[in-house]
């Protein structure tokens, strides 16, 4: 890897933003991708996947000459019915809020500046790397009407490289908001790194959702922090099934009284694939909630992780907390790893957490044979009443549907 300076030469980047860019990623070559010597990478090793399927790794640092109509008229979903932001290799080529009134959306396309001090290398990398950052904040009182669609595509010339987006959504007090991450992926052998930062502010909504539109041989990691004040509600789903490797990282921190946040996550994987959720909660402050629900469907050598903490400090006196993952292994070649955590320090609290994994029942689908579905049919329905549980807890009833329709249930 050379120098920063020298990749970015001829790009118009002020004295000082380079010299950010070469700190990131400076610290990044001595880290280095994570492996499994680290404990929160122990399962699936990223540093392995990247040597193994993209030993010649570049950098995507300029826009692609595209069909930015065509891109669009491939999206499996009609994006007028919503406000969009439309990413293509890591670049905001379009961005629509058509729905709302705009004065009260606030968009900011300039990165904050200031050179930061930050242990995690992929943020390190994504720093040094992304070049069109992309903040959204959402005023005071103002509830979007129409949810937001954050499409991520990476075009089919675009082979062996790393592509770094970051984006902030700001909500002010009393604010409300539904986000579906889109990625579709029409690459080979790629390494996307997306950063999302989510500040909610007093009695404010956030419903956020992740899906991998389309089978594709790249590797994935989506890293999501969550700040959550007083009275404010984050909700948020992971649906993980499509990329070859894919690692989503949730954090939230419940700052205030009476915040809540939501994580619920599929994992469905087939013929090789490997992906993780891994998620922390973080207790800070009197009568927090959080509820965690993961559920994995594995097939031929697949395999799952969900690595899940719930961390209580010892002022979050109150603190309800449920976290619980379960994994339908199809045969004997897959492998689902669990890792729960509690770390409590307040006497006053409710907390639970458990893993299972297991066949689907014998007798069941012997049951809907004996009512005229053939075995591949009884199992499908066994498998999708299943991972219901998680698609209902959907509270935004259009992405619902939308949802339902990707993956098919």
């Amino acid at each position: 890897m050379s120098n920063i300076k020298k990749i970015f030469i001829d790009k118009k980047i002020s004295k000082s933003e380079l010299e950010n860019k070469n700190n990131y990623f400076e610290i990044f070559k001595k880290k280095g991708f994570p492996n499994k010597k680290l404990e929160d990478w122990k399962f699936l090793d990223l540093n392995y996947e990247i040597n193994n399927q993209i030993p010649n790794l570049n950098f995507v640092i300029k826009k692609s000459k595209i069909n930015k109509n065509q891109i669009l008229e491939n999206i499996p979903i009609n994006i007028k019915e919503f406000n969009y932001v439309l990413n293509i290799n890591g670049f905001v080529e379009e961005i629509n809020f058509s729905h709302e009134d705009k004065s009260f959306i606030n968009i900011e396309t300039n990165p904050d500046k200031k050179n930061k001090i930050i242990s995690n290398a992929l943020e390190n990398l994504n720093l040094a790397f992304n070049l069109d950052y992309l903040c959204i904040n959402i005023k005071q009182d103002y509830k979007v009407k129409k949810p937001l669609l954050i499409l991520n595509v990476i075009i089919e010339n675009i082979k062996s490289s790393n592509i770094n987006k970051k984006f902030d959504i700001f909500l002010e007090k009393n604010a409300e908001i539904s986000v579906l991450n889109l990625v579709q992926n029409n690459s080979k052998n790629n390494f996307f790194n997306l950063h999302q930062r989510f500040i909610l502010n007093q009695s404010s909504i956030l419903k956020n959702y992740f899906v991998d539109i389309n089978k594709n041989q790249n590797l994935n990691y989506i890293k999501t922090d969550i700040e959550i004040e007083k009275n404010s509600i984050s909700e948020n789903v992971v649906i993980s099934k499509n990329s070859d490797y894919c690692k989503n990282e949730i954090v939230c921190n419940l700052l205030d009284q009476f915040s809540s946040a939501f994580i619920n996550g599929i994992i469905d994987l087939d013929n090789s694939q490997k992906h993780e959720i891994r998620t922390r909660i973080n207790h800070l402050a009197e009568n927090t909630k959080s509820y965690q629900l993961i559920k994995c469907v594995l097939n031929n050598q697949s395999k799952a992780v969900y690595q899940g903490k719930i961390y209580v400090d010892s002022k979050a006196q109150k603190t309800d907390g449920y976290q619980s993952s379960k994994a339908i292994l199809l045969n004997e070649n897959t492998e689902f790893n669990g890792k729960p955590e509690l770390e409590i320090y307040a006497d006053d609290v409710k907390c639970s957490h458990g893993s299972s994994s297991g066949n689907l029942d014998e007798n069941k689908i012997f049951y809907l044979m004996t009512r005229g579905l053939n075995k591949n049919e009884a199992k499908k329905l066994l498998i999708d009443g299943y991972l219901m549980e998680v698609i209902d807890k959907i509270t935004d009833e259009r992405i619902k549907a939308i949802i339902k329709e990707i993956i098919k249930i």
